[in-house]
């Protein structure tokens, strides 16, 4: 017996040894990742979303929805800005870019904008890459998510109900940031234009009004952000004359059931529609926006017939000025129609 009392003594302290490398290591890991995300290190390198107790507190959210074309710095800018907490915080944030193709140009441009921490380019080019772990993670884990131009029929296919899309959502609710330019502006609207029946040269304003149903689909059920609810992007509008494609895309949607009023946002050319957490579009860049309203249903809106739609209501938002998405202007708009496909006068 007592010579069991030393052994049991020497197991016990090595347990305890054990136990205390154990709780070394496990703090020492700890310290180094907050160290990580807190003193510049980069977020994208986490093997696990953080709890939201060591995440900065984010201010938003907020939406950048440019035009196509060189991008708006201005609007990029403005919701980082908006996402950190106004242009003088001391909080900084972590971008990801997400493409399904390209380069990785947009890591020196926005790495160079104030109150940012780091930048990430993600590739996922297909649904095996949108559902992986490591993938979802570094996205569930940024602040602020930006999509590439390019083509929203193969950023739908390659994204919509993954795991990649509940990632994307996660930012959001948490008062993130979502931007994205041309093709990834159009899918960050409630309904959106997809492409995936149409030719490469796409489907634009003549072709729509002679037949709204000709090569012209759509995708639901996508992000579904709630100050962008009932709408409709359109981009690269002024450059391409898209005013009687996205009037096309409302009757649509108007005549299909989806909605009894829908709200076209159209974006022109080096310029942004960004948009704060009380749903206070503004419009940044070059150029106007238009906020297009078709609230009634079209009179005629069928399959290889030219539309006729009367007085849709149009509001030209110059850079610098504002339109409440929350709570629309009933005053400001001026009217405009399409009969057997051809408009009534000027809609610009």
């Amino acid at each position: 017996m007592t010579n069991a009392l030393p052994n049991i003594g020497k197991r016990l302290k090595t347990v305890g040894t054990k136990l205390l490398r154990m709780v070394v290591v496990f703090i020492g890991d700890f310290i180094a990742d907050l160290k990580r995300y807190f003193l510049g290190g980069d977020t994208a390198d986490f093997r696990y979303p953080l709890p939201e107790t060591v995440r900065p507190a984010l201010a938003g959210p907020a939406i950048s929805l440019g035009g196509g074309g060189p991008d708006v710095e201005e609007g990029i800018q403005w919701m980082i800005n908006q996402v950190r907490g106004g242009t003088h915080s001391a909080t900084k944030v972590d971008v990801v870019v997400i493409r399904t193709y390209g380069n990785h140009d947009y890591n020196r441009l926005i790495s160079d904008m104030k109150g940012v921490n780091s930048v990430k380019t993600l590739i996922i080019s297909n649904r095996n890459d949108a559902n992986k772990v490591e993938i979802v993670e570094k996205v569930a884990n940024t602040d602020v998510v930006f999509f590439a131009g390019g083509d929203q029929c193969q950023y739908i296919r390659s994204w919509k109900d993954t795991k990649l899309e509940e990632a994307v959502k996660s930012v959001y609710a948490r008062g993130g940031g979502i931007g994205g330019t041309s093709a990834g502006a159009m899918i960050q609207s409630e309904y959106i234009y997809d492409a995936c029946a149409s030719s490469e040269e796409g489907i634009e304003t003549r072709n729509a009004l002679e037949d709204p149903y000709q090569d012209i689909t759509f995708t639901y059920n996508f992000f579904r952000w709630r100050n962008l609810h009932g709408t409709i992007v359109d981009t690269h509008f002024d450059r391409r004359k898209r005013m009687g494609r996205i009037m096309a895309f409302i009757a649509r949607q108007i005549k299909d059931g989806v909605s009894k009023s829908v709200l076209g946002i159209a974006i022109s050319e080096e310029t942004s529609v960004v948009v704060d957490r009380n749903g206070l579009a503004k419009v940044t860049g070059r150029g106007a926006a238009y906020f297009v309203l078709g609230d009634h249903p079209p009179e005629v809106c069928e399959p290889r017939t030219p539309l006729t739609y009367h007085d849709y209501k149009i509001w030209r938002v110059p850079r610098g000025d504002t339109f409440d998405l929350k709570n629309r202007p009933t005053t400001g708009y001026y009217r405009r129609s399409v009969k057997r496909g051809r408009f009534d006068s000027d809609p610009y």
